[in-house]
């Protein structure tokens, strides 16, 4: 038996390397959500802190409140945002495992399902919270049916734009049937005198629209409408009217007890955080100076007990998911699959930064909550059920390579010497 050896000045060819084996939590991650992409895996990890970090927050936000309002029992709002969150994970895990074809073929029962739970706030089953009467209590029950008309239009939008992605010839191509149902559902929630929900589904039209590929300039025609329309709807409430006039024009006296007070004492809050935070469970704010203290202003607390450092996590945080988010838009090759992340993402990261800068008072108060840290079930679950589809999607995605998930292109190799056999008839 001959053997042959490689020519002088070749290099022998290298064995086969084995293949990396990922680590037990990367594995057992993929089998529990059933992803497999590395940014869904971000996203994933990401939410569920948020969530987990959000009930710390409610328990030390809420204790005082909780204990005045429920007979001496500080846990009993943490108990109930704890088991919102215990049903809102393992259905997000469950519908993180479902199809894209599913989503189409159920959007438009959801949208019409979304439609009809929003009429039932007009009925006997609805009543007013905070001047909104946009929730319904059933048997003791209570929910807010625009948070889940939300995510139906954003399914829905995404089913009758991914048709014509990119493809829009002039302003009714884009508008029907878009426009048409997704106005009678904000013009639902607005009739309800919720200006904050509204807003964020109109954001979702907006992004919808932009990323189905609609000429910006007919995105700017309706985002100069949006605005002028929203300009005489705040006007057509003097609470409304004061709260803007206020935020443009600065507190005075007079208004300090009425108008500027959650924004004046959510700014005491941050200031006396510091840059180290009073402790947690420390807050002085909390003891019923600031209002909602658990739901829109419980960013405050954080920057008064975790100071200047929690506040930066919870900003990192929501920045990462962005970036995340932002990653599976672009790589997304399907224009339904593209338009759904891309609309949950302008919903989620987007009601982030407006309840951030309402408390930093950029912004007017708009009554929104923080997603996955403020008190509320419906608003909890409805996100969880949002990231849920983003996951679903992300199924169809290939896996990056390796030099992909660095952020560098793939080097090129010349292929190699071909190896010549060896054996007995090798010459």
């Amino acid at each position: 038996m001959t053997t042959v050896r490689p020519p002088r000045g070749r290099p022998a060819p290298e064995p086969a390397q084995p293949a990396r084996t990922p680590p037990a939590a990367v594995v057992a991650v993929r089998r529990l959500f059933g992803v497999e992409h590395p940014d869904a895996m971000i996203v994933v990890g990401t939410v569920v802190f948020l969530v987990l970090f959000g009930l710390v927050m409610v328990l030390s936000s809420s204790a005082v409140t909780s204990a005045q309002n429920n007979d001496g029992d500080f846990f009993a709002v943490f108990l109930r945002q704890g088991l919102f969150a215990l049903i809102g994970i393992p259905l997000m895990l469950m519908i993180a495992r479902l199809p894209a074809m599913f989503w189409r073929r159920w959007a438009r029962h959801a949208v019409m399902l979304g439609l009809g739970l929003q009429l039932l706030v007009f009925t006997g089953l609805g009543y007013d919270y905070g001047g909104n009467q946009n929730w319904i209590s059933l048997g003791g029950f209570t929910a807010q049916p625009s948070e889940f008309l939300k995510l139906a239009l954003v399914v829905w939008l995404a089913t009758v734009l991914a048709d014509r992605a990119n493809a829009f010839t002039d302003w009714r191509s884009v508008v029907i049937p878009a426009v048409p149902v997704s106005g009678l559902a904000i013009v639902m929630v607005l009739a309800g005198q919720d200006l904050g929900t509204a807003s964020i589904m109109i954001a979702i039209v907006l992004a919808a629209l932009f990323f189905a590929g609609a000429p910006l300039r007919y995105l700017a025609g309706m985002v100069a409408l949006v605005a002028l329309g929203g300009m005489m709807f705040a006007l057509t409430s003097s609470s409304r009217s004061n709260r803007i006039d206020v935020w443009l024009n600065g507190c005075s006296p007079e208004d300090y007890e009425f108008t500027c007070w959650q924004s004046v004492h959510a700014l005491w809050a941050l200031g006396s955080g510091g840059v180290f935070g009073v402790g947690l469970g420390n807050s002085a704010t909390k003891w019923r100076w600031l209002p909602h203290a658990e739901n829109d202003f419980i960013f405050a607390i954080i920057g008064e007990e975790l100071g200047l450092i929690g506040a930066l996590i919870v900003l990192v945080l929501f920045a990462v998911l962005a970036v995340a988010l932002v990653r599976l838009v672009r790589r997304h090759d399907d224009p339904f699959n593209r338009i759904a992340t891309g609309a949950i993402m302008t919903w989620i990261v987007g009601q982030a930064l407006v309840n951030i800068g309402v408390v930093l008072g950029l912004l007017p108060v708009l009554g929104l909550p923080l997603p996955f840290i403020s008190v509320g079930g419906s608003a909890l679950v409805s996100s969880l059920l949002a990231i849920g589809v983003v996951l679903s999607l992300a199924r169809d995605l290939p896996l990056p390579h390796r030099g992909e998930l660095a952020g560098a292109p793939l080097p090129r190799t010349a292929p190699g010497p071909v190896p010549r056999p060896t054996g007995p008839r090798a010459r």
